[in-house]
């Protein structure tokens, strides 16, 4: 047999070998993913009631409610991953979910509560949330409570969970029912240009988040464009009486009987301020219907001292880091929770001055602590000088991401960039200055509200140059001589900027940076160099990209699976 014949027969029996090799791997990862999927798709057992007999809090609970879920997550609709990440670590931190009657009998009759008491709750009676959210309450026993509009029942909108769907998951009791009013609808809105809209069903008003003012159907008379009563008390009382006698309604015919706790829309207005006979006309029929009201939005903790009727909860927005939840609880309770580290061999790397981060291959999430700013230092770069950073910041639009060069250990001197809310700044302080603006350009978040961007600079013998998304914002220029060695640093803060559409609105004062992909070289002396020696980097690696591949399509098949059946 000549060589060339004797090897294509040997290629043959090797390609014959590895197919083999891969059929059977890939037969293997078949059945353990349908292993997987059916633990994942089919519940296989009961909420186990807690030990009550047990519990000694009569101090008060915590109550946590979310808008939705989606399997990877919108600007309104928190990724399923992300929530499994929240809800394992408030499991962790010993946190035991409470039902409806707990909390009656809490206020009622001054039964003790576990020691940390969670009301968990999700909003709205979407079927994604309850396909997501079941797998996760059997997995940490949690109960929750889905809020529904009583409008929606009966709805053809498959968006929405209906009465048969919400009675079968009732049935293992790891849910209660709830409600969030008869429907999502805002009156008396001023658009961003100051054009009087009046009122608007949610899916009519896609100007929301850029209006001036509006507010909910049920919180204020209906007005004109000069903001004068379009009609008098007793139709105002009629208008509010008849929502909620058609919530009696509907919710009886449905289900037998009306949901014993509310949430009423929109939060923070009863019981703050608004217009007294308007909330007398609410007041009187929540008391008639329902036992529990969720009337604050903002602050988790509730006391023993706080009524059934004004209790509170936090709604985490979507774009919140697991540590950012737990930064609120730790701000409304006063418990030192530990916060989350990811990947501790990662974050030796670094020297948390302020706030807290986690790790997670390439993404650091530096979240600020409240009304005060985050920072992250790289140990070791107080002494690297003329050096190239790429990274990707990827937060959220409604705060600031800061990366520093030459950052002095007590913040008198630093170059810094940041990407905020509709701009992206370069400046420079040095020792006994206030800030000095160098450079700044427009940015635009992403769909999501994402402040998505590559950022590319270099600091090379006292000159900077930044680019931005491949566009050139400054080129060699000369920082203030005073500026000294320093470390780089990142930065997390909220943004003071952002207005509120109304007066009874909470501002969320803690802020999630997020920054990726974050290398580090020494500056090359000319351009025939190429790139100079790498100082550091947390990028991944070609087989941990190869695992992290693996990973998502497993999880996306999981999703998928939930989803489709």
């Amino acid at each position: 047999m000549f060589k060339g014949q004797r090897s294509k027969a040997l290629n043959v029996r090797r390609k014959d070998r590895r197919k083999i090799v891969k059929t059977v791997l890939q037969t293997v990862i078949l059945a353990i993913l349908a292993v997987l999927l059916t633990s994942a798709l089919l519940a296989i057992h009961d909420y186990e009631e807690p030990d009550r007999s047990e519990w000694t809090n009569r101090d008060g609970f915590v109550a946590v409610s979310y808008f939705g879920v989606g399997r990877k997550g919108t600007s309104e609709l928190i990724a399923s991953s992300k929530l499994k990440e929240q809800l394992r670590a408030l499991y962790h931190r010993g946190y035991v979910t409470i039902s409806q009657e707990d909390v009656l009998a809490f206020y009622n009759e001054g039964k003790p509560l576990p020691e940390k008491a969670l009301f968990l709750t999700f909003e709205d009676g979407r079927n994604d949330s309850a396909l997501f959210v079941e797998p996760m309450l059997e997995a940490y026993n949690f109960k929750a409570t889905m809020m529904t509009y009583a409008n929606k029942m009966g709805s053809k909108e498959g968006k929405f969970l209906q009465p048969k769907d919400l009675l079968k998951m009732t049935r293992k009791g790891f849910w209660e029912l709830g409600s969030n009013g008869y429907r999502l609808t805002y009156i008396n809105i001023v658009d961003e240009k100051g054009d009087y809209l009046g009122v608007r069903n949610h899916n009519e008003f896609p100007e929301q988040r850029t209006a001036q003012y509006y507010t909910h159907y049920l919180m204020d008379f209906i007005r004109d464009a000069n903001g004068v009563p379009v009609e008098d008390r007793s139709g105002m009382e009629a208008r509010i009486s008849g929502d909620y006698e058609l919530m009696e309604s509907i919710y009886t015919k449905a289900f037998g009987y009306v949901p014993r706790t509310y949430m009423i829309m929109h939060a923070n207005t009863l019981y703050n301020g608004m217009n007294p006979l308007v909330e007398a006309a609410n007041d009187k029929k929540i008391r008639e219907m329902f036992q529990l009201h969720f009337n604050r939005e903002g602050d988790a903790l509730n006391t023993a001292e706080s009524s059934p009727f004004d209790l509170s909860r936090v709604q985490p927005a979507a774009y919140w880091e697991t540590n950012h939840l737990l930064m609120q609880l730790r701000h409304d309770t006063g418990e030192q929770l530990p916060f989350e580290t990811g990947d501790k061999e990662r974050a030796a790397k670094w020297e948390l001055a302020r706030g807290a981060a986690e790790f997670e291959e390439d993404r650091i999430a530096l979240t600020s602590p409240p009304g005060g700013s985050g920072l992250l230092t790289l140990r070791g770069s107080d002494h690297w000088d003329n050096l190239e950073i790429e990274l990707e910041p990827n937060g959220h639009f409604s705060g600031e991401q800061s990366v520093y060069l030459r950052y002095d250990e007590n913040g008198a001197s630093y170059v810094r960039m940041v990407l905020r809310k509709g701009e992206f700044i370069v400046e420079q302080k040095a020792p006994g200055d206030e800030p000095e603006r160098l450079a700044s350009l427009p940015f635009e978040a992403a769909a999501d509200g994402r402040n998505r961007a590559e950022l590319h600079a270099v600091l090379d013998k006292g000159k900077l140059s930044v680019m931005l998304d491949d566009k050139a914002v400054m080129e060699e220029f000369a920082i203030d001589e005073r500026i000294g060695p320093g470390a780089i640093a990142l930065g997390a803060e909220a943004d003071w900027r952002e207005v509120r559409w109304n007066e009874y609105d909470q501002r969320d004062t803690i802020y999630d940076a997020v920054f990726r992909r974050i290398e580090v070289r020494e500056a090359a002396a000319s351009e025939r160099d190429g790139e100079g020696k790498q100082l550091f980097s947390n990028r991944l690696t070609g087989l941990q990209k190869a695992g992290r591949t693996i990973a998502q399509a497993y999880h996306g098949a999981v999703d998928w699976a939930i989803e489709t059946f």
